[in-house]
């Protein structure tokens, strides 16, 4: 088998624009800001390396770039990850020293090893099929997949763990099932096959709890975010429970559990939803505890201090544009929570004053003044500006005029109603109907 091959597009994809998406422009960051190493300490397995190699890409800063490109290369050759060992070697260009070269030679020892395992594994299954032990085909294929995903040939993994499905006999053989096809979708971006198959394990005879069902509901809830259904990530991510803790490092960190789901909630939820399912939420709670600074801009955004909770934002928002997977979507989050705070802002009032609202925000009145032009126009808010004073005026319904509106079409209605009644009443009483000829059917 030759290992080292072409990487796959997706998992390509995967290292350079963060397991697939649009790729905004690196963020401006100092060494201070990201501490590569206890970020790192978060994640093991392949995520590791991923967000690693992620985070060289797109910090910014050599210093940075280089920490990571180095725990990204001892990551590598502590797994035997061919793959990434490469890519990692050829992004430090030498700049690390003689230790921190590409060595061939490692690679093709790796290769060799690599052969005579894959060899061993295949004569191990056809042994198992000709003698038709259903239990150890199942774990001859999943160990196959573990071999394919070790060395990142990740569509062949996802085949072998696809293939163990017609060999489980128990529950908890599915959930395992599900479980390996979740963890290879999500670094392949098939974030279909992750709610699929999330579904079915969740659809298991045997009734979930615990770990695996905490890491079901932060996969689906990575899945809704990746394809942009961000009310209904946020209530997965909420539903997660505690004990997710750092059973799932392989995929996320229970503080990421704490950011998606907290970006995610104020950009979607309304005010009661935000205090009852995120406030309130004890087990989210615990979450929260991992990073004050989110559990602060929560709390601020419902007390209304919006000028405090989107410095809040701002501040976290370099580190969150080296996420994997939240970078993309920051930009979209980041308005909808704006526009959120504007709107509530806005609500209670008959009329605003610009100059008060803009040091509310914290941003100048001309710029305050064109987002309110924009959400009046897409009818998010009922108001209009007065531009040369400063004020907005809020157009809010003629209460009493509305209420003797349908007063009369009240009215109206019951009129028509009588009036057809009254017909039908004389048309039988005078028997006025049509009856079908002789012979033939009454329609």
């Amino acid at each position: 088998m030759d290992v080292e091959g072409e990487v796959s597009a997706a998992a390509a994809a995967a290292v350079t624009n963060g397991l697939g998406g649009a790729e905004p422009s690196p963020a401006p960051l100092s060494a201070e800001q990201l501490d590569v190493e206890a970020y790192a300490a978060q994640y093991s397995g392949r995520t590791r390396l991923l967000r690693l190699l992620f985070i060289a890409e797109r910090c910014g800063v050599e210093a940075v770039e280089l920490e990571a490109l180095r725990m990204a290369f001892d990551e590598a050759r502590k797994r035997d990850d061919t793959l990434l060992y490469r890519d990692a070697a050829h992004r430090i260009k030498g700049r690390l020293g003689p230790a921190y070269r590409y060595d061939q030679a490692w690679v093709d020892s790796v290769h060799r090893r690599a052969d005579q395992r894959k060899e061993k594994l295949d004569n191990e299954l056809n042994g198992y099929r000709t003698n038709l032990i259903k239990e150890s085909i199942r774990m001859g294929y999943n160990d196959i997949g573990d071999f394919y995903y070790a060395h990142g040939q990740l569509s062949d993994a996802f085949k072998n763990y696809i293939r163990t499905r017609d060999y489980c006999t128990t529950s908890k053989h599915v959930v395992q099932m599900c479980m390996n096809v979740i963890l290879v979708s999500i670094e392949l971006g098939q974030f279909a096959h992750v709610t699929n198959y999330v579904s079915k394990a969740e659809q298991t005879p045997d009734t979930l709890d615990g770990i695996p069902l905490a890491k079901l509901r932060a996969a689906a809830g990575l899945a809704y975010l990746k394809t942009k259904k961000y009310k209904l990530s946020a209530r997965k991510f909420l539903e997660t429970g505690p004990e997710l803790g750092s059973n799932y490092s392989e995929v996320i960190a229970p503080q990421d559990v704490a950011v998606y789901g907290a970006l995610c909630a104020l950009a979607s939820f309304d005010r009661s939803d935000l205090k009852s399912k995120v406030i309130d939420n004890v087990n989210f709670r615990n979450f929260l505890e991992l990073v004050p600074e989110v559990r602060e801009l929560v709390n601020d955004f419902y007390s209304s201090r919006y000028g405090s909770c989107l410095e809040h934002l701002e501040k976290l928002k370099p580190n969150l544009l080296l996420d994997i997977h939240l970078h993309e979507h920051l930009e979209t989050l980041y308005k909808d929570i704006r526009h959120k705070a504007i709107i509530q802002y806005t609500l209670p009032f008959i009329s605003v004053d610009l100059n008060t609202m803009a040091d509310a925000f914290k941003t100048s009145v001309s710029l305050l003044e064109k987002e309110l032009a924009a959400l009046i126009t897409e009818n998010k808010i009922q108001a209009r500006i007065d531009s040369h004073n400063k004020i907005l005026y809020a157009r809010h319904a003629d209460q009493r005029n509305a209420t003797f509106q349908r007063a009369l079409q009240t009215g109206n209605e019951f009129e028509t109603d009588v009036k057809a009644m009254l017909l039908r009443a004389n048309l039988i009483r005078h028997d006025f109907n049509q009856r079908a000829a002789s012979g033939q059917r009454k329609i």
